[in-house]
């Protein structure tokens, strides 16, 4: 039995000797640098999205319709953000991958070249949401309960859109250059202050006015503005490894071309995947605003369970990168191999508190006692889809970190655009599943996904790709 698990779990085992460029480092070493560039951001996704969790448990005190404008907002916004996440696709490989070359001045230069492309978009797309945001809101599906105060919600959370395109940027450049934390102290900040307002202005506490979800926005705005100038000074420390100055802010063809082509690749995924969700969205707000509450309660838990694979995947993303800039595809291997065993490990137990507590969580939001026995239906599903979903995010990140940006947005297609919103309207319209439906319809996205990238990972293309 030893042995056994030793072969599965010992590094020295993940690669083929005629794979081997070089010795392969002890397991405990491997596992270790995994774990080390991992934890930061694993434990931010984790404390983000506990926040998120409470700040929906803070909302839920204004009305469960309260709770469905607030999460109508999210695909639209996720929609915005595609073009940011774009850039990030574009600047951590090749951060990652000047820092494995030892050119750091080149990595400095990317940076640059982000934040002015990033300044400039974001503004752009904060003015779109400002004009259009009655149209954007009316055609996500929202019920028209709480549309009106949805419109005014999202209006107020797309001022806070320029500081975190800007923070993430920055953010995606540390994490490239092995500074996971300075995400981590960024978006705690921001979260802590969002929660705290949430706490003083939603209800109306120590004197301060009662404001609803309008409360719940001015604090995740004021949120994300701390959070930029947390990232912002990160960068502008003497001891950063990425330090900005103040000479050569101007475009640069050279450095722009590789950024602009894993860009356009990243900009694919993830309008695959964000126009996708909204969609999906749409569908599932069509259930009614009683059955859309009820899967806001539940993505909160499936954000919970995507921090920690999350952490690897960006671990994966960034050791990846820094392996092949190395001239060291078989390290990139072995490391994609490590953060899978680990994923697996904790998807284990995700599985049985998700089943264990599918009773509990819904009944922290809501009274209703259909609400909390359909949420634990769905809770069944997502515990089924949660060693599937861990396992396709590592192999994501492992890609994304090679530059293999385009077959990621090819995977995105077909799961968000080709089999989401068809197979979530035949099953939970035309079958007549209900919200059942929609989950049923993210384990098979999943597990398409998780076969496309086992595929690619296996053909070992990735390796090969020039950035």
């Amino acid at each position: 039995m030893n042995r056994w698990i030793k072969r599965i779990l010992s590094c020295q085992y993940m690669v083929d000797e005629k794979e081997r460029c070089g010795p392969i480092a002890p397991s405990r070493q491997i596992y270790g640098k995994a774990f080390q560039t991992a934890w930061p951001t694993a434990l931010e996704f984790t404390l983000i999205a506990l926040i998120g969790f409470a700040d929906t448990l803070m909302v839920s005190e204004v009305g469960i319709s309260a709770v469905a404008a607030v999460g109508i907002t999210n695909a639209p916004k996720m929609v915005l953000m595609a073009f940011i996440y774009s850039l990030c696709a574009g600047v951590t490989p090749i951060v990652a991958r000047r820092t494995g070359q030892g050119d750091i001045s080149g990595a400095v230069n990317c940076l640059k070249q982000s934040i002015m492309i990033c300044a400039l978009l974001s503004l752009t797309l904060c003015a779109c949401a400002l004009l259009f945001s009655d149209p954007i809101i009316r055609f996500s599906g929202a019920d028209a309960v709480y549309q009106e105060e949805a419109a005014a919600y999202f209006q107020i959370i797309s001022i806070g859109f320029v500081f975190t395109a800007l923070g993430s940027t920055i953010n995606a450049a540390m994490r490239a250059v092995g500074k996971p934390k300075i995400s981590m102290h960024a978006n705690i900040t921001a979260n802590m202050v969002n929660v705290v307002l949430n706490f003083l202005l939603i209800g109306g506490r120590f004197g301060f006015p009662a404001l609803g979800i309008t409360g719940a926005a001015i604090a995740t705005t004021a949120g994300n503005a701390v959070g930029f100038f947390v990232s912002l000074f990160s960068v502008l420390s003497p001891k950063s490894p990425l330090r900005l100055d103040l000479h050569a802010w101007r475009f640069d063809l050279k450095t722009l071309r590789p950024l602009i082509r894993l860009g356009s690749g990243g900009l694919a995924h993830q309008l695959c995947m964000k126009v996708g969700f909204w969609f999906f969205t749409k569908i599932v707000a069509e259930l009614g605003a009683s059955a859309f509450a009820t899967h806001q309660i539940c993505m909160n838990v499936l954000n919970l369970s995507f921090c920690f694979s999350d952490g690897f995947d960006v671990a994966t993303a960034a050791l990846t990168g820094q392996s092949l800039g190395k001239k060291r595809p078989d390290m990139a291997i072995v490391y994609e191999k490590t953060a899978q065993r680990i994923t697996f490990a904790i998807s284990l137990v995700q599985m049985a508190l998700m089943y264990l507590l599918r009773f509990q969580i819904p009944a922290l939001f809501t009274k209703d006692p259909q609400i909390i026995a359909l949420a634990a239906q769905i809770l069944i599903l997502m515990a089924i889809t949660t060693p599937i979903q861990n396992a396709q995010v590592v192999f994501a990140g492992c890609m994304r970190g090679a530059g293999d940006t385009a077959f990621v947005a090819f995977t995105s297609f077909m799961g968000y655009v080709v089999v989401r919103p068809g197979a979530a309207w035949l099953l939970c319209f035309l079958l007549n599943f209900g919200l059942a439906g929609a989950w049923i319809t993210t384990l098979l996205d999943q597990a398409l996904r998780l076969i496309l990238f086992r595929r690619r990972f296996k053909s070992l293309k990735w390796t090969k790709i020039q950035v």
